[in-house]
């Protein structure tokens, strides 16, 4: 199982949902608003959020956990609906999973994702 983070920009969240919404069996996702920067320093952002002396990025993270199997069609889904190739796009990280443990159920592994 592999969990994926994908840091987006806020404008092309509605695609990319609509895209991983058409992968039959994806599981879910969590969606979350989060600020940050990258190398530019959210100089170049287009819609910046200043916090004292310092200047963010507004960002959405998804999260999604998702069986071997689906790991490249939801890598591919949320890279092509995310793309505009400018700076700032977002990132997309994925990290092995080793266990999950459903609280409703007591499942744990792939069924209980």
């Amino acid at each position: 199982m592999k969990e994926i983070k994908a840091i987006l920009q806020p404008v092309v969240l509605e695609a990319v949902i609509t895209a991983l919404k058409q992968i039959p069996d994806l599981p879910g996702i969590t969606v979350s608003e989060v600020k940050g920067f990258g190398r530019t320093r959210a100089a170049d952002a287009e819609d910046k959020v200043s916090e004292g002396v310092h200047e963010y990025a507004r960002k959405m993270k998804l999260e999604i956990v998702v069986p071997d199997n689906l790991l490249e069609p939801t890598l591919l889904a949320i890279q092509t609906h995310a793309h505009r190739g400018r700076p700032g796009d977002g990132k997309i990280f994925v990290i092995t999973v080793d266990d999950i443990l459903k609280i409703r159920t007591g499942e744990r592994g792939e069924t209980a994702v």
